[in-house]
């Protein structure tokens, strides 16, 4: 019959718990009789610690990250067909390398319903949550109903900041539904407070007009999201 592993010192246990080394705590009285059968060198001993927290302590914020996203499924890049969709090799891969967040560059998916855009734009949401940086997914609805909430209690701003604290912001859905004048503004807010300092993803079904320039493309969501003077500076800011 094997021997209970004894508990380790009150005050070992104590000042673990009060430094919030949970694994450290845990983990300590099996490894000590370890240690002590295989005669490993105190060195040795700490490292096996000192990983075990880390590794922990990742897996816990990982958690926490993945939680904050709110992603309402779960969608990987190895998922994602690139031979059935539109989206180029290339594109795909820089995607998946995550290099444009780190540039604060944009991801804009625009296409008909069924094409995959809302699992790209998923999918590399939890790749980026894997990377360890922290997202925030959003419809559009409820992108704007969140910052209404805010407007109501005056704290829209405070809102909006907390928001812009994500490395990468996606917002899916984008023209399923118009925005009034007021939840317009507020979109814009958001977007304008992101310029240059935050990554965005989006995802529409509108209909893009084929041009040259990137800006024409969005000249027809003016009607859906925004009015003329807003939506020219947003195609400005977003889409240069």
């Amino acid at each position: 019959m094997t021997a209970p592993t004894p508990a380790l010192a009150a005050d070992l246990e104590g000042g673990l718990r009060r430094l919030r080394l949970g694994a450290m705590r845990r983990l300590a009285p099996e490894l000590l009789v370890t240690a002590k059968t295989q005669r490993c060198s105190p060195e040795e001993f700490l490292r096996t610690l000192i990983e075990a927290e880390i590794a922990s302590r990742d897996a816990s914020n990982a958690r926490d990250r993945l939680k904050a996203a709110g992603f309402p499924v779960t969608k990987t890049l190895d998922e994602f067909d690139v031979s059935a969709s539109s989206v180029k090799a290339a594109t795909f891969d820089y995607l998946a390398s995550l290099e444009w967040i780190t540039a604060r560059e944009n991801l804009c998916l625009v296409g008909p319903a069924g094409t995959g855009k809302s699992h790209l734009l998923v999918a590399v949401g939890h790749a980026a949550v894997d990377a360890g940086r922290r997202v925030r997914y959003f419809t559009a609805a409820e992108l704007v109903e969140t910052l209404y909430r805010g407007l109501a209690d005056n704290s829209v701003g405070r809102v909006i900041e907390q928001t812009l604290r994500a490395d990468l912001i996606l917002i899916d859905e984008i023209g399923f539904a118009p925005l009034d004048d007021t939840g317009a503004q507020l979109f814009f807010r958001l977007v304008a407070g992101a310029y240059e300092r935050r990554s965005l993803g989006i995802a529409s079904h509108r209909p893009f007009e084929k041009a040259r320039m990137f800006e024409r493309r969005c000249a027809r969501w003016h009607r859906t999201l925004i009015g003329p003077q807003q939506s020219g500076a947003l195609r400005y800011r977003r889409c240069r």
